[in-house]
């Protein structure tokens, strides 16, 4: 919105800008946030921030060292389209308190030392990254989990319609048009929102899951650019659907037996502005590049340790099962939703040429996430990765319908959280190569995500157990 700090102090006072709020993205992935008056808002704060608690909330420090500042950054303001009085806010990068250096666990900084990793090993400038929004909308969601009562009552206008429609049938949502589906709207709410904030739409529909569940697209953007814009377009789906009375969630399985919501990112590297994932000779498969088939192959290599960060909760691996376009195998392909990797059929034009990596999901802190990726894909270029040398593909084969011999030759995505974490244990040297993961990062997280969700979903009963166990 602005390219210099005169402008954003310009702008705050001839807009007559009441609050300036500036959020800060927590370890977890969630936004916090500060508002400071307009009037006290001055240009130190785009040096000094402002300090805040870093073992609160956002997990990043602590409690003995929790002091950090909020810096930020002038080109991410957008005006605030859902506060009463006018609201101009920044994202921020998290700095030392002292030093105001960048703080070494800071999710913004870790995306941002990604891509100076992948321009200093001189591969490649820029990495495009466009993750697709999947979530469900539901009228209401009641949990209650205690010792002696545990339920979840969902509701969904597109299930619950009283007679006067008839309900989409089980993973039948696909592009249905009203009076069947109920959300038109409230999507078209949230791309005109979006709009407005200059962030531009490729389209929107309702995806597969019949209750409820959504899909908005939007052109891939610079790394960092991706996932500030990924957490302004969540921010926006949740209070548009707020507004209207309706809670929106990204979870990536909010209902048995119907299609989950990923995050599949579409990705490509340029350099000077040209692309470097089309085959200029058009021999390999796909039209791949030697790079571009590399980049792929770094990304399965590392596809299990990934998972430790891309699908980082309990309920990731209850979207990725058989039978609901998730994929379970490392393997690419072209055009092929049953693989981890899709080479998107359409996108054939050189400056278009791109790979979509299917299994991540928005349980994922976004800058970790696409950071990883790239760090994987990177890793795949620098070691000269050989496709032809695993059981990688390419596959154009639906997975599912395959003998049990040719399945076993395909590795596996983890099936739990156990298993993704220790992968990621055991394999993080890609992420951790000039210095833009930290060891000490690693281990904090693999921990943390072990004790507070991990364990604490497998020490409570389920409530299908009781239907299985009651009567033993």
């Amino acid at each position: 919105m602005f390219a210099t700090v005169a402008e954003a102090l310009k702008f705050i006072k001839d807009q007559q800008i009441a609050m300036v709020d500036l959020k800060i993205v927590g370890l977890a992935g969630q936004w916090l946030h500060v508002s400071i008056p307009a009037r006290q808002f001055t240009e130190d704060y785009f040096e000094e921030g402002v300090g805040y608690d870093g073992s609160s909330g956002s997990g990043f420090a602590t409690v003995e060292s929790g002091d950090v500042s909020a810096r930020p950054v002038v080109e991410t303001a957008f005006v605030d389209p859902f506060w009463e009085m006018p609201t101009l806010s920044f994202l921020c990068d998290t700095v030392t308190a002292d030093t105001k250096q960048p703080f070494p666990n800071d999710p913004r900084g870790i995306a941002t030392k990604a891509v100076a990793y992948l321009r200093s090993s001189g591969i490649a400038d820029e990495a495009w990254m466009g993750p697709e929004f999947e979530f469900h909308v539901f009228d209401q969601v009641d949990v209650r989990c205690e010792q002696y009562y545990t339920s979840v009552d969902i509701s969904c206008c597109e299930t619950h319609t009283e007679g006067k429609t008839s309900p989409i049938p089980l993973k039948s949502g696909y592009m249905r048009v009203p009076p069947a589906e109920h959300l038109h709207d409230l999507r078209s709410e949230v791309v005109t929102t979006l709009e407005a904030m200059n962030i531009p739409v490729r389209y929107h529909h309702h995806e597969v899951g019949a209750p409820g569940q959504c899909e908005i697209e939007v052109n891939l953007q610079p790394l960092v650019r991706a996932a500030d814009q990924a957490m302004l377009i969540k921010y926006v789906i949740k209070n548009v659907a707020h507004r209207r009375g309706k809670i929106a969630t990204f979870m990536p399985k909010p209902l048995y037996g119907e299609a989950g919501n990923g995050m599949h990112v579409h990705q490509k590297l340029t350099s000077n502005g040209e692309p470097t994932f089309f085959d200029e000779r058009r021999k390999n498969y796909a039209n791949l590049s030697d790079l571009a088939l590399q980049y792929i192959g770094g990304l399965l290599k590392h596809g299990q340790a990934l998972t430790g960060l891309t699908n980082p909760s309990t309920n990731s691996f209850k979207r990725l099962v058989e039978g609901y376009e998730a994929p379970v195998n490392l393997f690419f392909s072209l055009a092929n939703r049953s693989a981890a990797i899709r080479v998107p059929k359409y996108a054939d034009a050189p400056k278009y040429k791109r790979i979509e990596y299917r299994p991540p999901d928005f349980t994922s802190n976004i800058y970790l996430a696409l950071a990883a990726m790239l760090m994987a894909g990177v890793d795949g270029i620098k070691s000269g990765m050989k496709l032809s040398e695993h059981d990688f593909g390419p596959f154009d084969v639906d997975i599912a319908k395959q003998d049990a011999d040719f399945r076993g030759r395909i590795a596996a995505l983890p099936s739990t959280l156990d298993d993704a974490l220790a992968a990621l244990r055991l394999n993080h040297d890609f992420l951790v190569a000039g210095d833009v993961f930290s060891g000490s990062f690693i281990q904090t997280w693999i921990e943390a995500k072990m004790a507070k969700e991990a364990r604490a979903v497998r020490l409570r009963p389920h409530p299908y157990e009781y239907e299985l166990y009651l009567d033993t």
